[in-house]
């Protein structure tokens, strides 16, 4: 082959993949490929060496996150859902927009000692409705992964009854008869 050096090593697998890569400590983002840094609209020195919550709406769902992933973890360390995440700078600086995030802790008895986390941009497929408080994102996107009001519940720690408030507001909001019909609304945006 003409020009090209097929010789690969990790450092160019990571930061050609194409998916976003991250790579954490406690939380905090140790390296991130090009495809995470153009997903969040950053630059390297915005990312590398923050905490997570730099990418999050709120301070309450970074947090929230975080413990919804330790209770998750299957018992290889694996995790993974869709999120609404936020764009750090760029022209869409504070958009917010759903993520599947997916990957594994390192080590499954300290869930956020360190890890590799995967990201992809949904908004294409996916839009955000805007007016959703943070509490009806998480169980908007809890519903979409087909959990009932009792598993939500127990997932966020908060009551099944509260969930089917949270799911009834969002129902008006997207004008839904049903459940399965805010599923499909809020799949399709």
């Amino acid at each position: 082959m003409t020009g090209i050096d097929l010789t690969l090593d990790y450092r160019t697998a990571f930061d050609q993949a194409p998916i976003g890569l991250v790579m954490s400590r406690q939380r905090q983002i140790v390296d991130c490929n090009r495809q995470v840094l153009a997903m969040f609209g950053a630059q390297r020195e915005q990312l590398v060496g923050r905490s997570f919550e730099v990418l999050y709406p709120t301070a309450d769902e970074f947090e929230r996150t975080g413990a919804r992933i330790v209770a998750s973890l299957d018992a290889q360390g694996w995790y993974a859902d869709d999120r609404v995440m936020k764009r750090v700078d760029g022209p869409a600086r504070g958009e917010l927009f759903w993520c599947h995030v997916s990957g594994r802790a390192l080590n499954p008895a300290q869930p956020h000692a360190a890890g590799i986390w995967a990201f992809e941009d949904l908004s294409s497929k996916r839009r955000l409705k805007v007016d959703f408080t943070a509490r009806e994102r998480e169980i908007a996107a809890l519903l979409i992964d087909g959990l009932t009001s009792k598993l939500i519940g127990k997932r966020l720690g908060i009551s099944p009854r509260t969930v089917d408030v949270y799911r009834a507001r969002l129902m008006r909001k997207v004008g839904a008869a049903t459940t399965p019909e805010l599923v499909n609304k809020l799949l399709a945006g």
